[in-house]
């Protein structure tokens, strides 16, 4: 095996009771060639795809699942610029420079997400949505105000609200939030989905179920073979597995934790003003946001290990918890699960993914979307691995390059 198998999620995501575009796959019964393989037909083979496709190059898509059905269906797709690291910690950690020139680029590729899939006519709920960051056990209304500082010296604009605006405007009980702006929330099986079949629009082809078991970089190309014994001979290789972290590719600073979600009941009246995206500044942190159809996506509850069965006993009782954090947030709501799941997440130590170029694979790159913001990052890494492609490369490629 080329990358770790995992058994990525459990329980029932709310994205798989909904229909999402059928996506025409093929099964690989001979060698083939191609400029570009992309293993992993997530939501980061399907920005990769799609943005490689525009560029003229032929590109194949290997998954040993169906599309779409690994960890993307289990996001709770909160399409956030903010990274989960706060600005001014990052800039503690990465120095002040790089950390704005990262924070910048996550606030592009949120901009470029939202502009692309409208011009692309991608059906996936798309909505722009603020973000409301309360204060909480990591940051109190002191952090808070040093991490506005922070953002607006970088030019972001964001505003702070103290206890008793949030109390006024959001029924919200909590000394301090920063508010940020021109976030997204969608469906992100629809997401991934929709980019897919715009790259099989433009000539690309999707094998499943294929499993990657080798890949053999050479000087002038790379040779890689499936588990039946087929031959993918192509230009460049990218890794777009997720948390099934290629065994080749520096793992140093990533680790995989566990996380649960819920989706309630719909909800009879608005849970809260201009249905915001809403997460906190704790650990283990709360997150949440609102769908069309009225119900309350909230999720957290983040452990440090990996185990899959340890992870999966606890989606009960992790339910539980987090539908109490919900009520005691927001006493009026419905507070009862309509859906519930669990997975695996890849979690940083910078909150930052790592990108571009496998070091000693020639011609074979990587993404690790890890942290909190992981489509946000995939369409960093399409738009990095890209440029690095095509030979024009990209001004921030250094900032998220495997160290």
């Amino acid at each position: 095996m080329i990358t770790q198998h995992r058994d990525l999620r459990t329980g029932q995501p709310i994205w798989l009771a909904r229909r999402a575009p059928r996506i025409e796959t093929q099964l690989l019964v001979e060698d083939i060639r191609t400029d570009v393989a992309i293993i992993g037909a997530g939501i980061s083979g399907a920005l990769m795809a799609e943005s490689l496709t525009e560029a003229g190059f032929s590109v194949c898509v290997f998954d040993r699942r169906k599309p779409v059905t690994g960890s993307t269906p289990a996001s709770t797709a909160l399409l956030q610029f903010e990274v989960d690291t706060p600005l001014h910690q990052l800039a503690r950690k990465i120095g002040i420079n790089d950390a704005e020139r990262a924070w910048r680029r996550s606030k592009l590729a949120v901009d470029a997400l939202r502009e692309r899939t409208r011009r692309l006519q991608i059906n996936c709920e798309m909505e722009n949505r603020d973000s409301l960051y309360l204060a909480g056990n990591l940051l109190d209304k002191d952090g808070l105000e040093k991490e506005l500082a922070a953002r607006r010296r970088a030019g972001f604009e964001t505003q702070l609200l103290g206890r008793e605006e949030l109390k006024t405007v959001f029924n919200i009980d909590r000394e301090a939030a920063l508010m940020s702006f021109d976030n997204i929330e969608a469906n992100p099986r629809k997401l991934a989905a929709g980019y897919l079949k715009t790259a099989i629009g433009r000539g690309a082809k999707v094998f499943a179920p294929a499993d990657i078991v080798a890949v053999e970089p050479a000087q002038r190309g790379v040779r890689a073979m499936t588990a039946t014994g087929q031959t993918i001979r192509c230009k460049h290789l990218i890794f777009a597995t997720g948390y099934e972290i290629p065994k080749q590719v520096p793992q140093k600073g990533h680790s995989i934790i566990s996380t649960w979600a819920v989706a309630t009941v719909p909800q009879k009246q608005t849970p809260w003003p201009q249905r915001c995206l809403i997460w906190e500044a704790s650990d283990p942190y709360l997150y949440m946001r609102t769908t069309a159809d009225g119900r309350i996506i909230v999720g957290g509850e983040d452990e440090e290990f990996e185990d899959e069965d340890k992870r999966d006993g606890k989606l009960p009782a992790k339910t539980k918890a987090i539908l109490a954090k919900l009520k005691k947030l927001f006493p009026d709501v419905s507070a009862e699960a309509d859906y519930a799941w669990t997975g695996s997440f890849g979690a940083s130590v910078t909150g930052l993914p790592s990108i571009g170029p496998v070091p000693g694979m020639n011609r074979c790159y990587a993404v690790l979307g890890y942290g909190g913001n992981g489509i946000t990052f995939s369409m960093v890494a399409a738009q990095i691995i890209r440029g690095q492609i095509t030979g024009t490369g990209d001004p921030d490629a250094d900032v998220f390059a495997f160290k």
